[in-house]
């Protein structure tokens, strides 16, 4: 019965980790795991981020260049639209402002809402069409070493 208790126990806390923290379930195991060998990108910044720098929202390499993408804003979890043109990156709030619909990634120069279809300027997410009545919030980002990373 010992054993069941235990084994349950284990159990359950890998559970809570998972959930809690995805990818540390190492967390409540018996043995011991070394340590991680990788090294973070240049600055000390890592994805989510550290008090050693800002957290990395993608690496450059991922937003087409004159395009864009969607990716999370690693402060607030919202999403955030990438608008790249060769090394400058804009960065939008990637809620609609006319009904919170998440926004699709620019094609064209022109950023649109999926949900009623309102349109906005990639280059300063000014609304182009309506029904939304203003554009885009902008997120300042900053681009080093190949690493988009919040301002």
């Amino acid at each position: 019965m010992e054993k069941t208790a235990l084994s349950r126990r284990s159990m359950l806390c890998g559970v809570l980790v998972a959930l809690a923290v995805p990818g540390g379930l190492a967390a409540c195991g018996s043995e011991t795991t070394p340590p991680a060998t990788g090294t973070a990108p240049a600055g000390g910044t890592t994805p989510g981020g550290t008090s050693s720098g800002p957290a990395i929202i993608a690496a450059l390499a991922d937003v087409p260049d004159g395009g864009g993408t969607l990716a999370g804003n690693p402060s607030n979890s919202k999403p955030l639209v990438l608008v790249r043109t060769g090394e400058t990156v804009k960065a939008y709030d990637a809620t609609c402002p006319h009904q919170g619909t998440a926004v699709s990634p620019p094609e064209g120069g022109v950023i649109t809402c999926p949900n009623h279809g309102s349109t906005f300027n990639a280059a300063d997410g000014a609304v182009t069409n309506g029904p939304a009545t203003k554009g885009l919030t902008e997120v300042p980002v900053k681009v080093e070493a190949g690493q988009i990373l919040l301002a």
